[in-house]
C-alpha cells in the first residue's frame, strides 16, 4: 500500500459572500487550466458549479461542487462553495479538508464586512487562504482603500501581490510586486510582458516596501537587510511568501476580472508555488505519514445516476474500488468535475475523490481500514435557526415521507426535523427560507415528494392560578352492568417549569387501589387539551376522596369521572395563555450592537447583557430572552440588519405568561 503524499496534489476550495463570482472564478480556473475547452455562465446556468436545478433557478450555489483539473504538472482538485449565509454548513464542512482556500470578494468597502465570519472560520481552523478581489472592471474605490477595509476584518496582515495598472473598466494590467514585472490583459487568454509605466514607478515601490515590511515581521533575516537598505533577492521573497503561507501567517491579495479571466493565470501560478502539499496539511490535522488509510467525509450527495456519494478527501495512503473501510465497502470511486463523474480504479493521498453507496457514513466520519486511535477534527455542526411546518401534499406520500426526509437530512446537516408534541405538526429546521425551500425543492425533484409548508404554529401552553377543589362523578347504566366512579379532586398551581404532579390521600378504602391508576390517567388526559385549547403545564393534583359501587364500579369508570373532575375544576382555577421562550447569545459587529438592540427590543426581548465578543475584535455578544413567537422574523430582520453577518445561537429556556391583550388576540384565532 502507498502511504506517500504526493507533493503534486493541492486541493483549494472557493470561498466567498453572495454574489462575489466564486462560480465564475471556477469556471475560468478550469478553462486557464484545460479542464473545460469553453466556458459557461452562471446567468445561462450552464457553469460547472450549477449543476443542480435549485441552483441554475436561484442563480446561486446550494451546495459544494467538486471539479478536477491538471496544470504545470500539478494536479488540482477544487471545491466551490456557497456564498449565502443560509449554506455555510457546506462551506464549513468541505473547509477542514483543503490545502488553501481561495476567498473571493469585490472592491467595495461597504461589503467587506460580509467577510469577517468566513476570515474567522479560515484563521480558526489555520487554513491558508488568499484574497482575490474580483470584479475589479467595476471597481471605484482604488485599491488602497479596499485593503485597508480589508485589513479591518483580517487577523493576519494582508500582503498585496499585485498592483492594478489602470482601474475600473480602464483596468488593463498589472505589476507583479515581486518580481516588478508588468503585464498587459487579453480577454481569454494569457497576458504578455510590458514595460513598467513610468507613472506608477513610485507607487510600485511604495506597494513593493509594504509587501517586504509584512514578510519582513516573520523573517529576521530579511528585516535586517530592509533595515540596512539591502534589496533581497527574489528567490529570498519568494521562500517568505510560501513559508507564510503554508504556516497561516498572511495573506496574500491578488485581483482580476474573473468573467475575463482578468488575474486568473498569475494567481494560480502563485498558488502552485507557494500552497502547502498535501502532507504539510494532513500533519496539521494530526495525520502523520506510515500506517493505515485515513479519510474523511467532506460532502455526502444522493444522485439519480449513482444513489449515495462521498465526497472524500485522502488522508493518507490510497483508496481502491472494493475496498473496505470500517465495515463499509466502497461500491464506486470516482473523480468529479461538476454532475460528471470519472470512474477510478484508485486514488491516493491528497486526492478528494467520490466513493459510492457507502451506507451509514456520514459528512464528517474518518474512515480507515483499521480503527482509528484519533477522529479527524470536523466543522462544529451550526444550530438550525428557522423552521416550516411541512406536510406531503398528497396522502398516500407519507410512508416515504421519513426515508426522503432522513436522505435530504444526511446531504444537508444544518437541516433538522421535529414531531413537535403540542402543535402534532412536523417541523423542518433550518438556517433560513431560502434553505428550506431548496430543502423542499429537492423532495419534490429527487425524490418525488412534492410537500405543503407554512410557519409552524407557536406551541403554547396554559397553566392555572389559583386552587380549587372539584367533583366528578361518573354513572352510566346500561342492560347489564353498569358503569360507577367518583372522585374528589384538589388542584393547585406549580411554580414555573415543575411539571405535572399526582397524588392521592385516599383512606379508608373509599377509591379502591386498583381504580386509582384510571383517576391519573383520566387527570392526565385532560391535561392535553385545558379550557383555554392548549396543553395544560404545572399543575399539581391530589385525590382526596370518592366513593365506589362493588359490583359497577371500574378503572375506565374512574377515569371518566376524573376527566369530568378536571373539566369543570381547571376552567376556575383562573387558567392563563404561557407562551415558549429561548435564550439566544447574539453576535453582531459592535457597529451594529445597537440596532441588534433595538430589534430584540420590539420583539418583546428581554435584554440580560452585552458586552465584547472574547473571540473577535470589534464584535459584541448579547445575551437575551426572546418568545419563541419571534423567532423566525428575527433571524431574518437581525442577518438585513447587518449586512448578513449577525448570527445566533439558542435554546428552550422556559414558559412565561403571554401579555394580556396578545393573549386575547391569541385566543381570538384559536
Amino acid at each position: 500500500m502507498n502511504n506517500n503524499v504526493s507533493a503534486q496534489w493541492r486541493s483549494i476550495a472557493i470561498v466567498g459572500p453572495y454574489q462575489s463570482g466564486k462560480s465564475t472564478l471556477l469556471e475560468s480556473l478550469l478553462y486557464v487550466t484545460g479542464a473545460i475547452s469553453r466556458k459557461g455562465s452562471v446567468v445561462d446556468g450552464n457553469s460547472v458549479a450549477d449543476g443542480v436545478a435549485e441552483a441554475r433557478n436561484r442563480q446561486m450555489s446550494v451546495e459544494v461542487t467538486a471539479a478536477f483539473s491538471e496544470y504545470r504538472g500539478a494536479q488540482l482538485s477544487f471545491l466551490d462553495c456557497p456564498g449565502s449565509v443560509e449554506f455555510v454548513q457546506e462551506s464549513w464542512n468541505a473547509l477542514v479538508g483543503v490545502d488553501a482556500a481561495i476567498v473571493v470578494c469585490e472592491a467595495e468597502v461597504t461589503k467587506v464586512l460580509t467577510l469577517a465570519p468566513l476570515l474567522k472560520f479560515l484563521d480558526d481552523w489555520q487554513i491558508p487562504h488568499v484574497l482575490f478581489i474580483n470584479k475589479m472592471d467595476r471597481a471605484s474605490t482604488a485599491v488602497k482603500e479596499v485593503l485597508v477595509a480589508l485589513q479591518s476584518v483580517s487577523s493576519r496582515p494582508l500582503a498585496l501581490r499585485q498592483f492594478p495598472i489602470g482601474q475600473g473598466e480602464r483596468l488593463s494590467g498589472f505589476i507583479d510586486l515581486v518580481s516588478e514585472k508588468a503585464w498587459q490583459y487579453h480577454p481569454g487568454g494569457p497576458p504578455d510582458p510590458i514595460a513598467l509605466p513610468e507613472h506608477l514607478r513610485s507607487e510600485e515601490q511604495a506597494a513593493r516596501e509594504e509587501l517586504l515590511e509584512v514578510l519582513a515581521e516573520f523573517d529576521d533575516h530579511l528585516l535586517e537587510e530592509l533595515v540596512e537598505e539591502i534589496a533581497p533577492p527574489e528567490e529570498e521573497i519568494c521562500t517568505g511568501l510560501k513559508h507564510d503561507l503554508e504556516a497561516d501567517l498572511i495573506v496574500p491579495v491578488f485581483f482580476g476580472v474573473a468573467s475575463q479571466d482578468f488575474g486568473v493565470r498569475p494567481m494560480l501560478a502563485a498558488l502552485l508555488e507557494e500552497v502547502p502539499a498535501a502532507l504539510c496539511t494532513a500533519r496539521l490535522r494530526g495525520v502523520e505519514p506510515g500506517g493505515p488509510v485515513v479519510a474523511q467525509v467532506l460532502k455526502t450527495y444522493y444522485t439519480p445516476q449513482s444513489g449515495k456519494l462521498s465526497l472524500v478527501r485522502i488522508w493518507r495512503g490510497s483508496l481502491s474500488d472494493g475496498m473496505t473501510l470500517g465495515s463499509v465497502r466502497i461500491g464506486g470511486l470516482y473523480r468529479l468535475c461538476g454532475q460528471q463523474q470519472t470512474p477510478l480504479q484508485s486514488a491516493g493521498a491528497g486526492e478528494i475523490v467520490a466513493l459510492g453507496r457507502m451506507e451509514g457514513i456520514k459528512t464528517g466520519d474518518s474512515l480507515s481500514t483499521e480503527a482509528i486511535a484519533q477522529l479527524l477534527p470536523k466543522a462544529e455542526r451550526i444550530v438550525p435557526l428557522f423552521a416550516l411546518a411541512i406536510s406531503p401534499e398528497k396522502r398516500a406520500d407519507e410512508v416515504k415521507f421519513s426515508a426522503a426526509v432522513g436522505k435530504l437530512l444526511e446531504e444537508d446537516p444544518s437541516l433538522d426535523w421535529e414531531q413537535n408534541a403540542n402543535t402534532r405538526e412536523v417541523l423542518l429546521w433550518g438556517q433560513g427560507e431560502i434553505h428550506l425551500q431548496v430543502a423542499l425543492d429537492r423532495l419534490r425533484r429527487k425524490y418525488n415528494l412534492p410537500m405543503q409548508a407554512r410557519l409552524p404554529q407557536v406551541p403554547y401552553c396554559e397553566t392555572i392560578r389559583r386552587s380549587c377543589t372539584t367533583h366528578g362523578r361518573y354513572k352510566h347504566q346500561t342492560g347489564g352492568h353498569g358503569q360507577f366512579g367518583d372522585v374528589h379532586l384538589d388542584i393547585r398551581p406549580l411554580a414555573r417549569g415543575d411539571g405535572f404532579q399526582f397524588s392521592e390521600t385516599i383512606v379508608g378504602g373509599v377509591v379502591p387501589r386498583q381504580y386509582i391508576p384510571g383517576v391519573e390517567t383520566g387527570v392526565r388526559e385532560s391535561l392535553e387539551r385545558g379550557p383555554l385549547g392548549y396543553q395544560v403545564v404545572d399543575v399539581a393534583v391530589v385525590l382526596t376522596n370518592g366513593s365506589y359501587h362493588t359490583v359497577d364500579s371500574s378503572e375506565q369508570a374512574f377515569k371518566q369521572a376524573a376527566r369530568i373532575a378536571m373539566n369543570d375544576g381547571l376552567s376556575r382555577c383562573q387558567p392563563v395563555l404561557l407562551e415558549p421562550i429561548v435564550e439566544l447569545s447574539v453576535f453582531v459587529p459592535s457597529e451594529f450592537t445597537a440596532r441588534a438592540l433595538r430589534l430584540l427590543s420590539g420583539k418583546r426581548g428581554q435584554i440580560l447583557n452585552y458586552e465584547g465578543d472574547a473571540t473577535r475584535k470589534d464584535w459584541d455578544r448579547i445575551s437575551a430572552y426572546l418568545p419563541l413567537a419571534e423567532m423566525n422574523g428575527f433571524t431574518v430582520e437581525l442577518r438585513s440588519l447587518t449586512l448578513g453577518v449577525g448570527c445566533f445561537a439558542w435554546r428552550r429556556a422556559h414558559l412565561q405568561e403571554v401579555p394580556e391583550k396578545l393573549a386575547e388576540r391569541v385566543l381570538t384565532r384559536t
